[in-house]
């Protein structure tokens, strides 16, 4: 069971940021909504990842599922996200009377009582990992900002994906076997097993399944180096089950393609760890990003390889 929240000194529970977002993953899990799969369909804004609308950088992690959850819940038509000086910086500003988004970014430091024991052992002191919340505003809750700033993504058309999905998966090396009534992959040797193209619905359902594998095969001790040395329908079995899914979701929308839940057998499995651990879905979500970077970054490397050969 997960700890109480912590009092603050006048009574009122202090409600981390971890039990916040988990407790709302949680409702929307045993309403049978899958936070990373969403009905984009009622969505105003474009299928798509999150970004910094002064950075252009797609915002990673927790952050994805947490501004994927106010693009839809508020009806935002964009996923592009400012901080109020941001806003400023761009010579816009918020709107006033908009309420914000808070989403979090990891950091460490130093205790003063770690300091004071490494000078006396002579150690190396220790840092503390925390998250820190800050805010930030849909660029539809600005006003002023530039025109490039606000101008909405162009879609991938339909045609495209069967040429892009192919190509990354490509550009990975790795060994994909199409063929037979599964998919999996096998991590003794390392490769891909997917039905053929044709024994699925659409190119969206062959890739969301291929992107799942694929974030299975990121695990590899050769690449992220996760434990796959898990007992089916295990706790630790399901994790990584959860990181493969958030991983898949997570490239489906840099493709534009609509995510769809591959292991719906396992919400049962997930609510479990959630609710035994507020921290969970922030690590799944964190290994997730990893995971996927991880595989776009063969892409992205392809067209400097081929200009090399």
């Amino acid at each position: 069971m997960r700890q109480n929240p912590k009092q603050s000194a006048s009574g009122t529970s202090r409600v981390s940021i971890y039990e916040e977002v988990t407790d709302r993953i949680v409702r929307e899990l045993e309403q049978g909504c899958v936070p990373w799969v969403k009905p984009w369909s009622a969505a105003c804004a474009p299928l798509g990842m999150p970004r910094s609308a002064a950075s252009r950088r797609t915002y990673a992690g927790i952050n994805i599922l947490i501004l994927w959850d106010a693009v839809i819940r508020r009806g935002y038509a964009s996923q592009e996200w400012l901080t109020f000086r941001q806003a400023l910086s761009l010579c816009g500003h918020v709107k006033k009377g908009e309420r914000g988004t808070a989403i979090c970014y990891a950091d460490r430091f130093i205790p003063k009582s770690e300091h004071e024991r490494a000078r006396e052992t002579g150690d190396e002191p220790n840092a503390v990992p925390f998250l820190k919340r800050f805010i930030v505003f849909n660029v539809e809750q600005c006003e002023g900002l530039p025109a490039h700033v606000v101008a909405p993504p162009v879609p991938h058309p339909e045609t495209d994906l069967w040429r892009m999905g192919d190509a990354l998966a490509a550009a990975t090396g790795a060994v994909i076997r199409e063929g037979g009534g599964e998919a999996y992959y096998n991590p003794r040797e390392d490769f891909i097993r997917i039905p053929s193209g044709a024994a699925f619905a659409s190119a969206a359902d062959y890739f969301c399944t291929l992107f799942h594998e694929l974030g299975h095969w990121t695990a590899h001790p050769a690449r992220l180096n996760r434990d796959l040395q898990h007992r089916f329908g295990s706790s630790a079995y399901a994790r990584e089950e959860l990181i493969a899914e958030l991983t898949s979701a997570f490239l489906c929308a840099h493709m534009n393609i609509v995510p769809q839940i591959r292991h719906a057998d396992y919400i049962g499995h997930w609510l479990d760890i959630l609710k035994a651990d507020s921290r969970a879905i922030f690590h799944a979500a964190s290994q997730a990003s990893k995971a996927a970077d991880f595989l776009l970054a063969f892409q992205a490397a392809q067209p400097e390889c081929e200009a090399e050969a």
